[in-house]
């Protein structure tokens, strides 16, 4: 939301705006902008006849008095995902949805525009190198965004992907995620399935033509678009780098993981649509260093590499853990899952992490019990955690200093470390894991 004001602001309109807590680096972009609300807190007052709309952040309750107040005045109330829509009305509309990857596609897309200087506005879900923001709001004739199937806002609880009505649209997969809004599997698959049928006739659809429920759903529903597949493409890995390759067009690449190669090729199929050749793709794709905190590189020396990743739901932790040992399958691989979603700490989910941590040598998974207070969960207790991943090895912990006393036990030599949550482990310092790597020893 904050940064959807900066861009609006920047593009010079009038913006103002409320929040009762900010944190950083929202509060620094604001007073940078020149709109940081002073004071904090709601006032009704600031809401008044003249504005041309309200834009409504999906965490405002539905009794807040400055939305009661837009209400009573009848001004225009719009959703994040409504407003953009409006602001791209006659724009290429291009949505990237999916219960992973979506951030990455996303992200790929952007970097091989840029690369290939072409003007766009955007929308995504993590930093990313070589742009200033997240969202950006120009007058340029595409905009690629990442399409969430998070409720929109208290008074619009659809999903927010169903109201950007793309006409280039790509599917990751389905994973059942959301368990405290789609609360079963058959709800969740609805929401895709209302995503495909409200396409317009002629509409592109890139789907991952790997995951058999998406395949169905997209053979049932999407007969009245373009529909272009796509899967594994053509690869091989050497010295822990990857090589890809399209047709008679082939590269190094800086990311990994069977994962990213879909991604890679979703993210082609985009660009070959929006005009830009393989080549010119392949040539861009080469310099693209990942999204933040998709298995982001912590640090690295000759034998050991410690990664974050965003990784939480079921599919995505599958993912990466197999796409590290993959890369590496000569390296002992320690990984670290930190649940912290909703979904992930209900015990009634655990059972759908079965074999999650499975390629992992060793394995340990942390939860604080901060965060479930905050949520007002009830206890988790770390047995059914065990049962749930089916590993009786696992170790289990609710408190940061535990966990770095493991961490210090573990012997990093010839190893990997991944760390993935989408929280921070009670503050850790993840740069600091560094000390991990083994001192080089000099040549003689």
């Amino acid at each position: 939301m904050h940064q959807l004001a900066i861009a609006l602001k920047t593009k010079g309109y009038r913006v103002t705006g409320s929040d009762d807590e900010i944190f950083e680096p929202s509060r620094t972009n604001l007073r940078l902008a020149g709109i940081l609300p002073d004071p904090l807190g709601w006032d009704p007052a600031r809401v008044t006849a003249d504005l041309n709309a309200v834009i409504l952040g999906m965490h405002a309750r539905a009794d807040n008095p400055e939305l009661l107040r837009a209400q009573e005045l009848k001004i225009p109330i719009y959703s994040f995902p409504e407003y953009i829509y409006q602001e791209s009305r006659n724009k290429t509309r291009v949505a990237i949805g999916g219960s992973h990857g979506k951030t990455t596609i996303t992200s790929m897309v952007m970097h091989v525009l840029q690369q290939c200087r072409l003007q766009f506005d955007y929308l995504v879900g993590a930093r990313l190198e070589g742009f200033e923001q997240s969202v950006n709001i120009t007058d340029a004739p595409l905009i690629v965004c990442e399409a969430d199937e998070y409720p929109a806002s208290v008074i619009e609880k659809r999903p927010k992907f169903h109201f950007l009505h793309p006409q280039i649209a790509v599917l990751s997969g389905i994973a059942w995620d959301h368990i405290n809004v789609f609360p079963t599997f058959e709800n969740y698959l609805e929401q895709f399935a209302i995503f495909i049928r409200t396409m317009e006739p002629g509409g592109r659809l890139i789907y991952n033509e790997t995951d058999e429920t998406l395949r169905q759903l997209v053979e049932k529903e999407g007969q009245h678009l373009v529909l272009e597949p796509y899967g594994m493409p053509e690869h091989v890995i050497r010295n822990g780098i990857t090589r890809v390759r399209f047709g008679n067009a082939s590269t190094d690449l800086m990311v990994f993981g069977g994962h990213n190669l879909l991604n890679i090729h979703a993210a082609l199929l985009v660009c070959r649509a929006l005009g830009i050749g393989d080549i010119d793709f392949l040539a861009a794709i080469a310099t693209f260093k990942g999204a933040a905190k998709r298995l982001e590189l912590v640090g690295k020396s000759e034998e050991t590499a410690i990664y974050r990743d965003f990784a939480h739901a079921p599919s995505k932790v599958k993912a990466t853990i197999q796409a590290v040992k993959a890369q590496y399958p000569e390296r002992k691989l320690i990984a670290v899952l930190e649940l912290h979603t909703y979904s992930s700490l209900s015990a009634g989910f655990m059972k759908e992490y079965a074999g999650a941590l499975d390629p992992a040598d060793e394995a340990a998974v942390f939860y604080s019990g901060h965060a479930l207070e905050i949520k007002r969960m009830p206890y988790l207790a770390p047995d059914v955690i065990r049962e749930g991943f089916g590993r009786k090895d696992l170790q289990v912990f609710t408190n940061r200093a535990d966990l770095e006393q493991w961490l210090d036990g573990r012997q990093y030599p010839n190893a990997n470390l991944l760390m993935m949550s989408s929280g921070d482990y009670e503050g850790l310092d993840l740069a600091g894991l560094k000390k991990y790597l083994p001192v080089q020893k000099p040549q003689s």
